[in-house]
């Protein structure tokens, strides 16, 4: 069996992978441990991020002529990938957030919502509140001024009531 013949089932699996996802993280890996790498996988499972190591030329391949291209000149050395088909900030999050711990992961850049990031965009990303918490925090703003308002009539209703009896 040639060589190719090989090869083309990765490179489809990664195509796989990557079709329809809203991101795509690369990161460093060298230096972590099994036990880090084995917590870092079952955190991603959780959160439904896809998280594997394969070989740079196989993802390069994988994602020549996609969205996905512009991190072909990141892939250099032990590179894992951290892809999202549901959460754009996702993959950014976990693998920033478990970096603070295992300072042997490094981030080296990413696609999120077809938009390239570095290193350094890519930690901005991880930073950005979720959608849950956006959402809970507009919801916050727009029920305040309303209970303020029920309070205030509330009350005038109370002083009105007060006046009435005496």
């Amino acid at each position: 069996m040639a060589k190719v013949e090989l090869k083309q089932p990765v490179v489809a699996e990664i195509s796989e992978l990557l079709n329809g996802a809203k991101a795509a993280v690369l990161a460093d890996y060298r230096g972590l441990t099994v036990e880090e790498d084995t917590k870092l996988r079952k955190t991603c499972r959780e959160a439904g991020v896809t998280y594997k190591v394969y070989k740079n030329t196989m993802i390069r391949f994988a994602i020549k002529g996609t969205e996905f291209e512009s991190l072909s000149s990141h892939l250099e050395g032990p590179t894992a990938i951290a892809v999202s088909k549901e959460d754009a900030a996702a993959p950014a999050k976990i693998l920033f957030n478990y970096s603070k711990n295992a300072e042997a992961l490094e981030l080296k850049a990413g696609v999120v919502e077809g938009a390239y990031y570095d290193e350094k965009g890519i930690k901005v990303i991880a930073t950005i509140p979720g959608r849950e918490e956006l959402l809970g925090r507009l919801l916050g703003s727009m029920q305040s001024p309303i209970a303020n308002f029920a309070r205030v009539l509330k009350q005038i209703a109370e002083k009105d009531g007060e006046t009435a009896e005496a």
